[in-house]
């Protein structure tokens, strides 16, 4: 077996550098980081974790709680801040909050107990007050998709007022002008900046939004479906139906399948995030580009570089959504 003397020769530094590389606890050129890095992987060198962490006086572990745990949204998001942590030797704890406030704060406070160096939060129902006063505490934290003035820096958000915004501009460029919409739950932040989007675009083209072709959904395969059910049912008539994100775009082309109407002859659809199954359905989904994975990655890049002081982490902080057109919207 490898050890840690042997590494120093090959890396050429000395053994205070390895410590430092592999303890993150005080900062190393990037150049020498890699030196350090390439020589361990050479000589398939293994520190002792619990010696590592003891040395360092950190865990190497970062908590993430995200609102659940199923669906390609969360698994996208999940799957891009494992990863930048997986090539940066760090571990991952992973809880749900389910968009409740006694959940959220429960999660949070197991991961502290659990001597997380620093914590990754989706979190909904928590206020903003609570989130600034677990700033002014020593546990590090970025949140994601959610943006708090004052603590702007630690915040990787994406602009969903712009998105929503693009995804009902398209219908009207397409010649649609009466379009129905399925949104998130409203007391959500992100549900109600897409609405906002909707009503923008509508508001240039000098349309109000009708309120009976409004229905609240909740995120899910089941809110789309029974949203089109009930639009249908108010007798109104529309060509396109904006859905607040693609899985209740999904339930909502199912929906419409099994009564009878054709995806996009007699009724174009859109949806919101652009996840892996949205390329998939029938007819492939038009949508809004969410890049949650390339936002995980950030929150993991921003934590290795103000937790573990990695050189070179270039974080993004806003996100731009962006309009993928494909086959679910016809032009009238």
């Amino acid at each position: 077996m490898a050890t840690i003397y042997e590494v120093s020769k090959l890396a050429g530094v000395s053994l205070a550098t390895v410590s430092r590389v592999m303890n993150n606890n005080t900062p190393v050129k990037e150049s020498t980081r890699r030196k350090v890095l390439d020589a361990m992987a050479q000589l398939d060198y293994r520190p002792n974790s619990i010696a590592q962490s003891l040395a360092s006086n950190r865990s190497n572990s970062i908590g993430v709680l995200v609102s659940e745990l199923h669906g390609p949204f969360y698994g996208a998001m999940l799957t891009g801040i494992e990863a930048e942590f997986r090539a940066a030797g760090k571990h991952v704890i992973i809880t749900a909050g389910h968009s409740d406030l006694a959940t959220e704060q429960d999660g949070i406070e197991f991961l502290k107990s659990r001597n997380c160096d620093a914590l990754i939060l989706h979190v909904e129902a928590v206020s903003d007050d609570y989130l600034l006063a677990l700033a002014a505490e020593e546990t590090p934290f970025v949140l994601l998709n959610r943006h708090i003035p004052a603590i702007a820096d630690r915040c990787i958000s994406l602009n969903n007022e712009l998105g929503g915004y693009l995804a009902t501009r398209h219908l009207l460029q397409q010649g649609h002008r009466k379009i129905a919409y399925i949104a998130g739950p409203m007391w959500k932040t992100d549900a109600r900046d897409r609405y906002h989007g909707h009503q923008r675009a509508l508001a240039e083209y000098q349309l109000t939004a009708d309120p009976a072709l409004f229905f609240e959904g909740d995120f899910r395969e089941t809110g789309g479906s029974k949203g089109l059910e009930s639009l249908l049912k108010t007798g109104k008539t529309f060509s396109a139906l904006v859905c607040a994100n693609d899985e209740m775009a999904s339930g909502a082309i199912t929906a419409a399948r099994e009564l009878g109407l054709n995806i996009p002859q007699q009724l174009s659809v859109m949806g919101y995030d652009n996840v892996n199954f949205a390329y998939y359905t029938y007819p492939k989904l038009s949508t809004i580009d969410y890049p949650i994975s390339a936002m995980g990655q950030m929150a993991a890049r921003w934590v290795l570089r103000e937790v573990y002081q990695y050189d070179g982490n270039e974080v993004q902080q806003v996100f731009e959504p962006a309009l993928i057109s494909r086959d679910s919207v016809l032009a009238v």
